[in-house]
């Protein structure tokens, strides 16, 4: 069966690293925080301008100047440190940060990525994702593999505007997890959701993509 957004959060979460300095774009990837492994040392970093976030608050305990990107309530920690956007953002685009999890609403057989203009949804801009895709050296995509109509979300070529051309390293859908080596290669299937075949995930995607399944007994 497809994995829940939980799920996709807690897989996304084993490809951190200790040491790792990481940015958590909003919706899914946020839940990322709640599932670092016990024992690392994984920093937070927001663009707008927290380094060193803390867990989610329990309700009653929110401070309502303590925000994500997202402007979700979060906490401090002893580490935690703040900064003008622009030093933010500094950090992002100069390669500082290790590793960004982040949202999609399509995501190419190249690796190009399109998470910012919903459509027929009026939007201020791109934000901070252009920056983070362009800047961040490893970039991880957490969506649901179709839309809400059944449409492919996993497709031959993106058509919503780009976030990013080339930039996606890993996709982990509610289906299967794909990863491609460097940035001119192609996506390998190499993770499948517990009850999903490889022909369930190739009916539901327009992109072409290889296996390095383990092979079966």
């Amino acid at each position: 069966m497809p994995w829940s957004r939980e799920q996709l959060a807690e897989r996304a979460a084993r490809e951190l690293r200790d040491g790792f300095y990481v940015n958590l774009g909003i919706g899914i990837p946020t839940l990322v925080a709640n599932y670092i492994p016990a024992g690392m040392k994984v920093v937070l970093q927001s663009e707008n301008g927290m380094l060193g976030m803390g867990p989610f608050p329990y309700e009653g305990d929110e401070d309502a100047d303590l925000i994500n990107a997202g402007k979700q309530t979060i906490t401090e920690l002893p580490i935690s440190s703040y900064f003008s956007s622009a030093d933010s953002f500094a950090m992002i685009r100069g390669g500082h940060i290790n590793l960004s999890v982040l949202g999609g609403m399509e995501v190419s057989a190249r690796g190009d990525l399109a998470n910012w203009m919903v459509p027929g949804k009026v939007v201020k801009g791109m934000g901070g994702a252009m920056d983070l895709v362009a800047g961040v050296r490893r970039v991880i995509v957490l969506m649901e593999h179709v839309a809400r109509d059944g449409s492919p979300k996993f497709k031959s070529a993106c058509e919503l505007p780009l976030t990013g051309a080339g930039v996606v390293d890993m996709l982990i859908t509610d289906l299967a997890v794909f990863s491609r080596p460097d940035r001119h290669s192609a996506f390998d299937l190499i993770e499948l959701a517990p009850g999903v075949s490889e022909a369930d995930v190739r009916a539901r995607s327009t992109a072409q993509f290889g296996s390095a399944l383990p092979a079966r007994p």
